[in-house]
């Protein structure tokens, strides 16, 4: 029995050792000044600074995904869609964006004592495709993964079409797939017009965009976005608990 013992609480151990997790990482509530301030995440090499971020948020930047397939639990805690929070995470080593976005999932397990779930829905997608003229896309070479999503502009290097498919993902909320066979990397530039929703009603303001961007790419990249209904997995939370504060 003690061997057993022994050799369990060795393996947990291991197990907790091999875990990915942050050196050091700081949270605390948004305050008053910036819960009126910007929202977002920045990531670089073994950082991670996120403000003004909701759980939800957090959750679909670690998870990458969109808001929108976060799910709570009926009758869950309704301030993961309210509480704000500003949280400072470093590892002890620069590392990459995959790299640290399992280390965020294991501090939203210890902070947060997040649990969740995956479960498959039907739902829309929009499906990536060729257009009958080709891709008009600039194979990326040697050229390392970066890109800026701003306002109505993706200025993208060393992108795969599932990346691609990701970022749309995020800006039309809703699931994107990439269906080109494209495999490899890429150096583009995509503009539409991010201003051109003007439309009262939120559903046709986002079909509006879907279309404006659908357009774009296009013309600019030889490539396709075609609506399908198809299985999207969520993420449905079944328990979280705000973080002590540090």
């Amino acid at each position: 029995m003690l061997r057993a013992a022994l050799v369990s609480i060795l393996f947990l151990a291991v197990v907790f050792a091999q875990t990915p997790r942050f050196e050091v990482a700081a949270i605390r509530p948004s305050n008053s000044e910036e819960m009126n301030g910007p929202s977002g995440i920045e990531t670089r090499r073994g950082l991670v600074r996120a403000s003004n971020v909701t759980l939800k948020r957090i959750i679909a930047g670690a998870y990458g995904i969109g808001e929108y397939r976060v799910l709570s639990q009926p009758g869950g805690p309704g301030w993961i869609e309210s509480d704000r929070f500003q949280i400072t995470a470093k590892a002890d080593q620069p590392v990459g964006d995959e790299a640290l976005d399992e280390m965020l999932k294991t501090l939203l397990v210890e902070r947060f004592n997040l649990q969740l779930h995956r479960e498959s829905r039907p739902g829309e997608a929009l499906v990536i495709g060729l257009a009958k003229s080709g891709p008009k896309l600039q194979p990326a070479g040697d050229a390392h993964l970066a890109y800026n999503n701003g306002h109505g502009n993706l200025e993208a290097t060393g992108v795969s079409m599932g990346k691609l498919a990701e970022l749309l993902s995020r800006d039309l909320k809703m699931l994107v797939v990439d269906r080109t066979g494209l495999t490899g990397a890429y150096n583009f530039t995509l503009r539409w017009d991010a201003d051109r929703p003007r439309i009262a009603e939120p559903d046709d303001a986002a079909a509006d965009l879907r279309f404006e961007i659908s357009t774009a790419i296009s013309e600019q990249l030889g490539l396709t976005l075609t609506p399908q209904r198809l299985p999207v997995e969520i993420l449905v939370i079944d328990h979280a608990e705000k973080p002590s504060e540090n």
